[in-house]
């Protein structure tokens, strides 16, 4: 996790942080990019994000300050400030954008067709007409899929590796994110094979969480799926009270809510997936066109299990699955 202050020195200090002959590769041009956030300016995941984002520029020679300008735009969720902030980022006419969550992506390319936009970890891009396909996105937009829906049958799978007994499972998914009914359809397809009967838990904002949580929880043998989406990641520490409150074995879909207290998480590198979005951004500013770079699928899946929310649920995990953990919380 990154604090504010690193943060901020990152920025401030990129300028210097590489040798003088990897920024000569580069022209001394100053470039700008912009970087729309869909997370609030002081949450931590989404300063990790851009700081593995801009270290990625860094190692393609860019420095902020010699020959490179950052714009960032913080969302936290708020669909009227995303709407300005994509006004404000265009009207900059930036060399390249960075674009994160389907409602930003869609919203810039309504607002620019020239300037080069690179997404990071956009659920079904092809689905959700961002791109023509994946191996050619066509227009100005490409980046990295940050998700395939088989992921959510995993999560199932997983959930009755560490709870074998848990028989109802809730599925909580937010209602203004489109590709919230693929999790949910992918989840619903593999659920008969493990015996259990979901409750899709539809939600449209933070008010909506708790009630639907606790009128779904009756007992020890519930379970809860938390799909991936914006209002999730954003209210992360109450889904995750919540679940140990209702004595809920819940997955979640990124590291990041187990090191907040969550039980266990399966989902892609996020914060690789924004790191190697850098490389886009960096071909399109030495001429590439968008259109001609392929979507690229997840590469690197992880799997993460905090062992203290499982002694409180007196969950035994499988000494099979902690062998293929790539994180163990203690």
């Amino acid at each position: 996790m990154m604090k504010r202050r690193d943060f901020i020195a990152l920025i401030g200090g990129a300028a210097t942080a590489w040798p003088v002959a990897a920024r000569a590769q580069q022209s001394d041009r100053m470039r700008r990019i912009g970087i729309l956030m869909n997370l609030a300016a002081d949450d931590p995941q989404g300063q990790t994000r851009v700081a593995a984002f801009l270290q990625g520029l860094q190692e393609t020679g860019w420095a902020v300050g010699r020959n490179l300008q950052i714009d960032i735009r913080w969302g936290d969720r708020d669909a009227e400030r995303n709407r300005k902030n994509v006004a404000e980022l265009v009207r900059l006419t930036p060399d390249a954008i960075l674009g994160t969550t389907f409602p930003i992506v869609m919203a810039l390319q309504q607002a620019t067709r020239e300037v080069p936009i690179v997404f990071a970890g956009i659920i079904d891009p092809v689905g959700a007409g961002l791109v023509a396909s994946l191996a050619r996105p066509g227009g100005n937009t490409t980046g990295l899929a940050g998700f395939e829906y088989g992921m959510s049958a995993k999560w199932l799978e997983l959930l009755k590796e560490i709870a074998p007994r848990i028989n109802r499972v809730a599925v909580l998914r937010d209602s203004f994110t489109p590709v919230g009914i693929g999790q949910l359809a992918a989840i619903q397809g593999v659920a008969p094979s493990f015996g259990v009967e979901l409750s899709p838990l539809v939600v449209r904002d933070s008010g909506e969480i708790e009630p639907a949580i606790a009128a779904f929880s009756r007992g020890s043998n519930d379970g809860l799926v938390v799909t991936i989406s914006t209002l999730a990641e954003v209210h992360r520490d109450l889904i995750i009270t919540l679940a140990a409150r209702y004595r809920l074995s819940a997955i979640y879909p990124f590291r990041i809510f187990v090191k907040s207290g969550g039980l266990i998480s399966y989902g892609p590198d996020i914060v690789d997936q924004f790191r190697r979005a850098a490389g886009y951004v960096d071909r399109t500013l030495k001429g590439e066109k968008p259109a001609d770079l392929p979507v690229q699928q997840p590469t690197k899946l992880e799997l993460a299990v905090n062992l203290k929310a499982a002694k409180a649920l007196g969950l035994e995990i499988p000494p099979m699955l902690l062998a293929r953990a790539d994180e163990v919380i203690e």
